[in-house]
């Protein structure tokens, strides 16, 4: 029942009226509070209502009774929320690079398309000269020799550390004893043994990549600036893009579900998430914001014979275990500020206020003194 409350009396001697029947969130029934309820937004699924001193924070209030019965009822049931987000991904191997020439002459050989390069292998060769893999974030800009220093020299030379060549230190120093494992390695290569890296003679991907496609051709010329080929990562990876506003459901480490085609659900989780600007289509198109999200696949045998295929990714940005849910169309704006539900009971029914939490899936978290599981509530009509 209502608590009761102590009402001002006028000078004329007339009670205050009774306040309204508070109003429902359904559109064409019933009219929010004049100067109280001034707007309504949704937001993840969510009703959030503005008065004209700011938001309402939904904390419970009074209990009131109601004059009439609902034209519909629904139960508060106990369940688990997820705030969720479908999307469309692609399986492949993750973005392309272009491996572009550095260096004027012919090309005498080319990996096939799909064929893994690993590490002090050759990508591409120039004039019967290799072009080699080498693992490092720095890209290779200039020549390598005595006397120089930088994150450049500390990959190369943590790289010829892991090929087996040593007498130096791994740092950011190319010294000396640098370049004489240098000229060894040059040796084995079939290069002239200078003890200098010239521009273009290695390429610095994060790890062993996978040949994508093949841009020029054997027995042609190249030149500095031209396209060799693309590569990609040699693991299998889905990538998703998102409206710039998801980003909440998006973050590195975030665990996922993937539906591959064939219907079956595997885990997943985000590796990397990336901001990319796609231009507008159209002359006087604005470009557009989004979000490019890296789902790696937990168990990688779920995506054997798959080399590309569309999947379905659930992003899971919030989850809410357990708890008292009702429709949002349950809750009703009360004119003292924040959200009720109206219970009914015994033939009446009568107004308690609630606490909201996570809207998702076009219900949402609610808390009340006195409300349980299987309690009837209003709802608009349907």
């Amino acid at each position: 029942m209502a608590p009761a409350t102590d009402r001002a009396t006028p000078l004329d001697g007339k009670a205050e009226p009774a306040p309204a029947r508070p109003s429902r969130r359904r559109g064409g029934r019933g009219k929010l509070v004049a100067g109280l309820l001034v707007a309504v937004a949704v937001a993840g699924g969510g009703l959030i209502a503005v008065n004209s001193a700011g938001l309402l924070d939904g904390k419970a209030g009074p209990t009131r009774s109601a004059v009439a019965l609902p034209p519909a009822t629904t139960e508060v049931t106990r369940q688990t929320l997820n705030d969720t987000r479908d999307a469309d991904g692609e399986l492949g191997y993750g973005p392309v690079t272009t491996a572009v020439s550095r260096r004027p002459g012919t090309i005498t050989w080319l990996p096939g398309s799909g064929r893994q390069i690993t590490r002090g292998k050759s990508l591409y060769r120039v004039d019967d000269e290799p072009v080699m893999l080498m693992y490092g974030s720095t890209p290779a800009y200039r020549d390598l020799k005595a006397g120089l220093e930088g994150d450049d020299v500390e990959a190369l030379e943590r790289n010829l550390g892991k090929l087996g060549y040593d007498g130096f230190t791994v740092d950011d120093e190319y010294t000396y004893d640098t370049a004489q494992a240098v000229m060894e390695w040059q040796e084995d290569r079939g290069l002239e043994q200078t003890g200098v890296v010239e521009l273009g003679r290695v390429v610095f991907a994060p790890g062993k990549v996978r040949v994508e496609s093949l841009e020029a051709e054997e027995g042609r010329p190249t030149a500095p600036g031209q396209q060799v080929l693309t590569y990609t990562g040699t693991s299998k990876v889905i990538t998703v893009e998102l409206d710039a506003e998801d980003q909440r459901m998006a973050k590195k480490g975030s665990k996922v579900e993937i539906t591959l085609p064939d219907g079956k659900s595997v885990d997943g989780k985000v590796s990397e998430v990336a901001t990319v600007v796609q231009p507008g289509e159209g002359q006087d198109a604005e470009p557009e914001t989004r979000l490019e999200a890296l789902v790696s696949i937990g168990d990688s045998k779920a995506a054997k014979g798959l080399d590309k295929a569309a999947v379905d990714v659930t992003f899971t940005a919030s989850k809410r275990e357990d708890v008292l849910t009702v429709p949002v169309a349950a809750l009703v704006a009360l004119q003292e500020g924040g959200y009720g539900l109206e219970v009914v009971e015994g033939g009446r029914s009568r107004y308690v206020a609630v606490e909201t939490g996570l809207f998702a899936g076009g219900r949402v978290e609610v808390s009340g003194d006195g409300l349980v599981e299987g309690m009837t509530v209003g709802m608009p009509k349907s």
